[in-house]
């Protein structure tokens, strides 16, 4: 017998029902949900079907398939029509949009799967060099772990949600925009009042600490590329890749001003995350390590390039238009709530994902491409396009003064270093061999100077401190990994698993949510991460004081008088800047 296909109301329908299999109950139920999708499919999405599509309601498909699409028709599982299983209108409802998408996408031309321009937002991402594309590592807080197949497949889901869930825009809001002008907008579905600020978790200045930031796109004035020059390292030769948001502070309206907000200034930073207590070259060759998107003081950034690092900074602005921030920050949040990718120091590194990242976010530049392996080459990159200012940095002086550099703290020691010698005759040459002198050798010249000679040498003792600490952590690392197990070590593994969760925030959110969090999910990790956080920097700055007695001796010593030296450069500060006022001379 020839199939019987049964339009759905209206002559127009694009849906025909094919009941054979069906009793009289299931082909009312059938015909009502093919009538009941196709009144929520906007005009977009049905003039890319085909004239009619087929549907027919099957028991013999694999028991984790709702639906299949095959050449102009759709097979759906036949269990859906049972009401009296918990959910089985909207599973039905999201099986039938599916494979709807899936004939839109494979039988009229569109190919939207193939575009660049899904891919780069569905994320799968490019590789340098034009090799091709990588795998989906935007697993967190996916509402079906499905859509990572391949991009068609994440088409499909996602124009599950674009059609039956009115928060789709706020949690996809990219995905929403892009589905808006190749779909339409779905004729029933009610409109969304998203939250404008975006919602990011920070790191604050305390080891330990974090807040969730809410960044309103329309308060970031620019985005510059933050270039650290490179070093003697090995890893660090090429320099490193970030991006400075310039944040206008509140009440201030967008313009060159922000640029003196500088405590409000966020900087967007990949890293490799290291859960361990050992930095392994081996490893970050190999993927070993979890890549993370930190967002940071700028402050911070600063003092931990140019004071401890020794590098210069330079910040370029990039040439972007308010939309194109605003697209930029919003896959920035994407990222930082759904992405979970490895670090390779050469093919996977700070560079390449932020090309990708402004790849996704600005798609001008996705178009013209920013395939680079190296911090260098992103920054010749956009400079041939047009894209980055170097201009700024003609004059370092005035560079410096209107925060587009930063410099090493290397020069400014030496400065310092020259006004204590000439003034007390020190026993080096320079700034470098000043710093090498064990601390308690250092210690009988430091209460001699005059105010000046005083505050510069509490400055260059504060350095010897800075490098003497990660002369420890080094030591402490390798300690540790070879440590059976302690109250230490375990304290050491719970506060860096803390760490990850808040550079990976999708992991704390774990009921329910896909995508961006919204307001009420913000409350609760809010209120958790304050909790956390006040428990946090005790715990770290009691564990530190536990990992110093763990060190040689020698070395605990050097600390030890390191902190006896500026405790006493400290009281002889406050002496000299109260003798002005007794009428007191210091000599």
């Amino acid at each position: 017998m020839a199939w019987l296909l049964i339009p759905s109301a209206h002559a127009a329908d694009r849906l025909l029902l094919d009941p054979s299999g069906l009793d009289p109950a299931q082909q009312q139920l059938a015909s009502q949900t093919l009538a009941d999708v196709q009144s929520l499919l906007p005009d977009g999405l049905l003039r890319a079907l085909p004239s009619q599509v087929q549907v027919r309601w099957r028991d013999d498909l694999p028991a984790d398939v709702h639906g299949r699409a095959f050449a102009g028709r759709i097979a759906l599982r036949r269990e859906l029509l049972d009401d009296a299983v918990p959910g089985a209108r909207r599973a039905r409802r999201s099986a039938l949009v599916h494979e709807l998408a899936h004939v839109a996408d494979r039988t009229t031309g569109a190919n939207w799967s193939r575009s660049v321009r899904w891919r780069d937002l569905a994320g799968w991402q490019r590789k340098p060099w034009h090799l091709g594309r990588g795998d989906n590592d935007f697993r967190d807080r996916s509402p079906d772990a499905y859509e990572l197949k391949d991009p068609a497949e994440y088409l499909a889901v996602n124009a599950e949600h674009f059609l039956l869930d009115a928060e789709f825009a706020c949690r996809r809001p990219a995905l929403a925009q892009w589905y808006q002008v190749h779909f339409g907008t779905p004729p029933s579905l009610p409109q969304s009042h998203c939250a404008t600020a975006l919602p990011l978790l920070q790191a604050e200045s305390e080891e330990g600490a974090a807040s969730l930031l809410q960044l309103d796109p329309a308060r970031v004035h620019a985005v510059d590329y933050l270039f650290a020059e490179g070093s003697a390292q090995p890893m660090s030769r090429w320099g490193h890749s970030m991006l400075r948001l310039v944040i206008c502070r509140p009440g201030r309206a967008p313009g060159p001003d922000c640029r003196l907000d500088l405590e409000y200034h966020r900087v967007l930073s990949f890293r490799a995350f290291v859960g361990d207590v050992q930095i392994s070259n081996w490893r970050g060759l190999t993927g070993g390590y979890p890549s993370r998107l930190f967002v940071l003081p700028l402050q911070q950034v600063v003092d931990e390039y140019t004071k401890v690092e020794l590098r210069g900074l330079q910040s370029l602005p990039l040439q972007l238009s308010p939309g194109e921030i605003a697209s930029l920050l919003e896959r920035t949040a994407q990222v930082h709530w759904n992405y979970d990718g490895r670090y390779y120091f050469i093919s996977n590194n700070c560079a390449v994902e932020t090309a990708k990242l402004l790849q996704a976010g600005v798609p001008r530049l996705g178009e013209a491409g920013l395939a680079q392996l190296s911090p260098r080459g992103l920054k010749r990159r956009l400079v041939r396009l047009d894209v980055l200012d170097e201009g700024v940095l003609t004059d370092r002086n005035a560079a410096q003064a209107q925060g587009y550099y930063f410099a090493s703290a290397r020069d400014h020691y030496q400065q310092l270093f020259a006004v204590a010698s000439s003034q007390l005759g020190l026993p080096v040459r320079d700034v470098r061999g000043w710093l090498k002198l064990p601390a308690p050798q250092r210690a009988p010249w430091l209460l001699q100077g005059d105010l000046r000679a005083s505050a510069g040498l509490l400055l260059l003792e504060q350095a010897a401190q800075r490098r003497a600490e990660l002369r420890a952590r080094d030591v402490l690392k390798r300690r540790l990994l070879a440590a059976p197990d302690s109250a230490e070590t375990r304290g050491l593994r719970q506060l860096l698993e803390q760490g990850g969760q808040w550079l990976r925030p999708g992991t704390l959110l774990a009921d329910g949510g896909y995508g961006l969090p919204l307001v009420d999910e913000q409350a609760v990790l809010a209120k958790a991460v304050a909790t956390a956080s006040a428990q946090a920097v005790p715990a770290w700055q009691a564990l530190r004081v536990q990992l110093r007695q763990q060190l040689p001796a020698g070395q605990r010593n050097e600390m030890d008088a390191i902190d006896a030296n500026l405790a006493a450069l400290g009281a002889r500060l406050r002496e000299q800047a109260a003798a002005p006022a007794t009428g007191a001379a210091v000599r």
